[in-house]
C-alpha cells in the first residue's frame, strides 16, 4: 500500500506543478501539431540557439531528435550541435550547476519535460509576456511568472516590450460588451497592457508568435517523443478489443444459453 501511495504521488507531480503556476493571468491558447516536422525543426533551431546556453535537455539525444524530425545527421552536427558532442550524446550543456547558482541565484532547470510539467499554453504565454522592468536584476519581468529570475533571451526577435496604456474591450461574465445603439464594442483604458516598441525586433508580432509556437512544439515533442507512436498503437489496440468483444459476447451467449 505504501509503495502504491508513493507511486501515486510521483504520478501527480506534473499536475501539481502545473496547478501551482502563478495564478491571475489568462493563458493564451496555442495549437501544437506534432506531425508538422518543419515547425518542430524550426523549434529545435530556436531552442539550441536561444535556450541551450543555460538550459539543457539532458533526457533527449541529438540522434533521436534528428531521426524523429527528419534532420540528416551531418546537418544536425553542423548546425545544431555547438558543444562538440557526438550525435548519440545527450543534449547537455557546459555550464556547471554550481556556477549557474552563483550567476543566477539558482541553476536554470532542465527543459526536457517542462511542457508536461507546465503545459503548452503556459509556455506559449510565458515566452511572449516578458516586459521591461528596471527594478528587476535582469531589467525584465513577466506577466505569467512575476519576478522571474531569467533574462528575456528572445528580445532581439520580439523587440522591447513595455507596459503601456491602450483601449481594451469591456468584458463582463466572459462576454465582450457592445453599445446597444451602434453595436460597436465598449472599451476602457487600461494601463497594464503589453506593448512592443516599434522597430526594436527583427520579427513582427505574427512572425514572433509563430516562432514561439514552433519552440513550444519542440518542447512538447521532447517531453513525450513517443506520443504519436502511442496514439497509432492505441488505435490498433482499440480495434483489436472491439473485434475480440464480438467473439467474447458470442462465446458468453453460447455458455449461458441453457442457464435459466
Amino acid at each position: 500500500m505504501k509503495k502504491q501511495l508513493i507511486a501515486l504521488i510521483f504520478a501527480a507531480l506534473p499536475v501539481l506543478a502545473s496547478a501551482s503556476a502563478e495564478p491571475g493571468y489568462p493563458m493564451d491558447h496555442v495549437d501544437i501539431d506534432l506531425k508538422d516536422k518543419a515547425s518542430l525543426q524550426d523549434g529545435a533551431r530556436t531552442f539550441v540557439n536561444y535556450c541551450m546556453g543555460c538550459h539543457s535537455a539532458k533526457y533527449q539525444r541529438y540522434e533521436r531528435v534528428a531521426k524523429d524530425l527528419g534532420i540528416p545527421e551531418g546537418l544536425m552536427l553542423d548546425n545544431l550541435v555547438f558543444t562538440g558532442a557526438k550525435i548519440g550524446e545527450h543534449m547537455s550543456i557546459g555550464m556547471r550547476p554550481e556556477d549557474a547558482k552563483v550567476w543566477f541565484g539558482a541553476a536554470p532547470p532542465d527543459l526536457t519535460l517542462v511542457a508536461r510539467v507546465r503545459g503548452n499554453e503556459w509556455l506559449y504565454t510565458y515566452l511572449r509576456t516578458f516586459y521591461e522592468d528596471p527594478a528587476r536584476p535582469w531589467g525584465v519581468n513577466n506577466k505569467a511568472f512575476p519576478n522571474v529570475g531569467m533574462p528575456n533571451v528572445l528580445v532581439g526577435l520580439q523587440g522591447r516590450q513595455v507596459l503601456g496604456c491602450k483601449q481594451v474591450p469591456v468584458v463582463e461574465h466572459g462576454k465582450k460588451q457592445y453599445d446597444p445603439l451602434t453595436g460597436t464594442p465598449i472599451t476602457h483604458e487600461a494601463c497594464d497592457q503589453l506593448t512592443i516598441l516599434p522597430n526594436t525586433g527583427t520579427l513582427n508580432e505574427a512572425e514572433f508568435d509563430e516562432k514561439v509556437r514552433n519552440l513550444v512544439g519542440f518542447l512538447a515533442y521532447s517531453a513525450n517523443p513517443v506520443k504519436l507512436e502511442s496514439h497509432r498503437i492505441g488505435v490498433y489496440v482499440l480495434l483489436y478489443l472491439a473485434f475480440f468483444f464480438v467473439f467474447a459476447y458470442l462465446l458468453k451467449r453460447e455458455f449461458w444459453k441453457d442457464v435459466h
